[in-house]
């Protein structure tokens, strides 16, 4: 069965943020941080190299594989920035709609950079987020 690989690490967030080479990646990286503290209250945590998570819970398939992993998180990559925030919650489409310049994945918001986006529409996206992953009652 496969290990899983990303998991909580010692690694300092702010520094981490810090060693990304674009700088504005960088500065997005920790206006990100800092509107997810605030919404959710928590202290983030490095989840493998390059994923910033926040709270977390413990998931197990039908097949037998478990663990744990953010209840919400975010990466400021190479490429783009990713929020780890797709939960289909309430007026998700719409608000994605409002949003700007974006791509998705399953649960990933793609975002070049936050002055492609209207950032009143990517808190309510984060706090609509949150609320839903909290309320899935998943939270250790």
């Amino acid at each position: 069965m496969a290990k899983t690989k990303t998991k909580p690490t010692d690694v300092d967030v702010q520094n981490y943020i810090s060693s990304v080479p674009n700088e504005t990646r960088q500065k997005d990286g920790f206006y990100i941080l800092d509107l997810l503290k605030k919404i959710t209250s928590q202290k983030p945590v490095m989840w493998g190299p390059s994923i910033i998570g926040f709270g977390a819970y413990h998931y197990k398939y039908e097949s037998g594989h478990e663990g744990d992993a953010p209840l919400i998180a975010f990466s400021p990559r190479k490429p783009h920035l990713v929020l780890y925030v797709l939960s289909n919650f309430d007026k998700q489409e719409e608000l994605l709609q409002k949003l700007g310049k974006y791509k998705t994945g399953k649960i990933c918001l793609y975002i070049n950079k936050l002055t492609d986006v209207d950032l009143k529409v990517l808190e309510e996206i984060v706090t609509r987020a949150w609320s839903n992953v909290k309320k899935k009652n998943i939270s250790k």
